[in-house]
């Protein structure tokens, strides 16, 4: 399987050779004007590829890709998680030791598989690299689940200024499924009723906030528990200002 990721609207420059990926300026297209602020993607942007689905209503800005990654990158990045994962983690503990379960890695932006990535995410987000936090990768056995949480960091919690108070609130995430999984293992959104099934390559994005700038509750989602298989996938967050 080939990646399948096209522009419908040429407006913005990349360079491509094989996998290699180089944003030449990622905010240079006059698409990537309606983004309101630097560590956001918008809608317009979105859109302009081929193959982009939107989530219909107003409630959240919701989309996917299917085929954004090929079968050799998933691969390749499955392998990255697998020899340096580590329980996962969570900001303002709750008391629950089995609210995450799944595991983490931290991937090397060295790596040129990982750079590559990092470069397509830029591409395909509009965002400049440097308002992401470094690309990780999650790892889910069987049992394993995140359950319903937000990804942005919750205002006046325990840990906010810990984590935003230099690189400010998560804005987007953008999260790739790298793997099928034989049973289990969707991604919930409750406020919608709609469930998202793994399907490799498969690219889903959100915005975290709504128009106003305010953190969006209906972004409260989940990662159900695996039945049976592992699942894979790879998350970037971006923020409001540069990751530091």
């Amino acid at each position: 399987m080939q990646s399948a990721l096209k522009r419908s609207n040429a407006g913005a420059a990349l360079c491509t050779a094989g996998s290699n990926w180089e944003v030449k300026s990622a905010r240079s297209s006059p698409i990537c004007g309606a983004m309101q602020y630097p560590g956001e993607s918008s809608a317009e942007h979105l859109m302009t590829f081929s193959g982009m689905r939107r989530m219909p209503g107003d409630a959240i800005e919701l989309f996917s890709l299917r085929q954004f990654l090929s079968r050799n990158e998933c691969e390749g990045l499955i392998a990255r998680i697998d020899a340096q994962r580590r329980p996962s983690t969570i900001a303002d503990a709750n008391g629950d030791n089995a609210f995450r379960t799944s595991e983490t890695c931290d991937l090397d932006h060295h790596d040129p598989l990982v750079a590559a990535l990092n470069a397509k995410l830029a591409w395909i987000s509009g965002i400049n690299p440097a308002f992401g936090e470094p690309l990780q990768g999650q790892r889910y056995a069987p049992g394993q689940e995140f359950k319903a949480h937000t990804d942005y960091f919750e205002p006046g919690g325990a840990d906010f200024d810990q984590f935003c108070a230099v690189s400010g609130q998560r804005t987007w995430t953008f999260m790739v499924y790298l793997n099928p999984v034989s049973a289990g293992g969707g991604t919930l959104f409750g406020e919608l009723g709609r469930t998202f099934m793994p399907e490799q390559g498969t690219l889903l994005a959100w915005n975290n906030r709504t128009a106003d700038g305010q953190v969006n509750p209906a972004t409260l989602h989940q990662g159900l528990p695996v039945r049976r298989g592992i699942k894979y996938v790879i998350t970037r967050w971006y923020r409001e200002r540069p990751w530091a």
